[in-house]
């Protein structure tokens, strides 16, 4: 092999130890991969790291299929259940199931109370972000193998003994063309900048100037000579040196917004430090947006995606909130919006008006509801089981049943808790298995919400009460 380096002396090259482990971090839904749904829609009782909750996983499937036809949008889901359910799970495998190409936001209801912004914009932001615009575009651009590059270069305006980039001329060739260009200084100091050299691959977009630097051309001397390069290596371009290319990006609503609106900020605040002087942003700006969009897609450049918002914990939305959600439903561009929530008749916050769910009622009459139930035994077991794989645990299985009785008597995510405690438990006992005894130890040590109440009621008159 031929190594070529520049330099007096000879660089230095070592390789990595192989046995470096990415960093993980095992959350409390990273073992789900879906719904758990055959070809036909049915919920297998245990796949995709799902258990249980047939009938939800069945009914979001049905949502899934919807939002990739585009038949759902601007519709509201409710997820309904006691706690510890898998409604949160099951908004997570919508998700996966939608693929990374649509948008899913996460948060909870208590997020849009912040000092600094309203809490209608922190949801029209949140729901922005939730619809993306596929962008196709056709630009016109040079593009070719660069063989020659010469930068002319001229005295600095306010220092004579400096020198700046003036223009440049640039030699490109393809494999059925070649062709010389001049450029000012703006090509000039983006070449550069990307330490762009002969055998090098270029793009220059003919309209706004943006240099990209594609690679080092396989047919160039440098491409046949360097073994050893940081730089991607490409085939030398067919065609003319000028040409029309389509060019394909997706971007959010809300990452339109924050374009248009730095681009409109032109004070002296924004010029220095190239923000905004204000934390929300103009109507008049998403209003732009829009219909900038809209034509898009009427001139076929442009295709909506709509994702999705779920908000859990949405009983903590005041009435405010909730009615800024069921008239942007009735809008042209909006996301699914998922609420999930663990109340049963419960007063809206900021009334004394006691509705079902926490929710006003004109909002659950444009919703779809998705009700969970309390786990059986058998799924609480299973649940345990996949939690131990993902976690890497080994569990005896007396343990197991331990921790699923656990399960059954408190709930399902105090056992999920005891399981990595006992775990822990195991490997200070330099045990390479949770046995019953690493259950019982750490059972001993921690109280659930039963045998807490129970201990508070006990000992009320000796704690502080305000």
């Amino acid at each position: 092999m031929l190594l070529q380096f520049r330099g007096d002396a000879m660089a230095s090259i070592r390789e990595i130890p192989g046995g470096i482990s990415r960093f993980e971090r095992i959350g409390a839904h990273t073992h789900i991969r879906g719904l758990g749904l055959d070809e036909n829609g049915k919920a297998v009782k245990i796949k995709d790291g799902m258990v249980g909750q047939e009938k939800a996983r069945e009914a979001a499937g049905l949502v899934v299929k919807m939002i990739k036809e585009g038949k759902l949008s601007g519709k509201c889901i409710i997820l309904a259940g006691p706690p510890g359910t898998g409604k949160t799970a099951i908004a997570v495998a919508i998700s996966k199931e939608l693929g990374p190409n649509v948008p899913f936001i996460q948060m909870s209801g208590s997020e849009i109370y912040s000092a600094e912004r309203k809490k209608t914009e922190i949801l029209v932001e949140a729901l922005r972000k939730c619809i993306g615009v596929e962008i196709h575009e056709m630009r016109k651009v040079y593009e070719g193998e660069v063989t020659n590059i010469n930068i002319m270069t001229a005295p600095h305006p306010y220092n004579p003994y400096q020198k700046v980039p003036e223009s440049v001329r640039i030699t490109l060739k393809t494999k059925d063309e070649e062709k010389t260009i001049e450029a000012g200084a703006s090509i000039a100091q983006q070449i550069i900048a990307q330490g762009i050299s002969e055998g090098h691959v270029i793009q220059i977009d003919a309209e706004t100037g943006r240099v990209a630097d594609l690679g080092i051309c396989l047919e160039s001397k440098k491409g046949k000579t360097y073994d050893v390069d940081v730089s991607k290596k490409i085939p030398r371009p067919e065609g003319k040196v000028l040409k029309e290319k389509e060019f394909v990006y997706t971007m959010t609503l809300a990452d339109l917004d924050q374009i248009n609106a730095k681009s409109r900020s032109g004070s002296f605040f924004s010029l220095l430090f190239g923000g905004s002087e204000t934390k929300e942003i103009d109507t008049e700006v998403r209003m732009m947006v829009d219909e900038q969009v809209k034509q898009l897609v009427d001139e076929g450049k442009a295709f909506i995606h709509p994702g999705v918002l779920f908000i859990d914990d949405s009983h903590l939305l005041d009435l405010e909130a909730f009615s800024f959600l069921g008239r942007a439903m009735e809008s042209e561009l909006v996301p699914i919006i998922i609420l999930a929530t663990n109340r049963g008749i419960a007063r809206i916050r900021g009334t004394d008006i006691k509705a079902p769910l926490g929710f006003p009622l004109d909002l659950i009459d444009r919703a779809v509801i998705i009700s969970t139930y309390q786990y059986d035994r058998e799924s609480i077991r299973e649940i345990l089981r996949i939690r131990a794989e993902e976690e890497e645990i080994k569990i005896d299985e007396k343990a197991l049943e331990q921790l699923t009785d656990v399960g059954q008597k408190s709930s399902l995510r105090y056992a999920v808790q005891l399981l990595s405690l006992a775990s822990q438990n195991a490997k200070m006992m330099k045990r390479d298995k949770v046995t019953v005894e690493d259950v019982e130890r750490v059972s001993s040590l921690f109280m659930d919400v039963n045998q807490a109440s129970e201990y508070l009621r006990k000992h009320e008159e000796k704690f502080l009460t305000h």
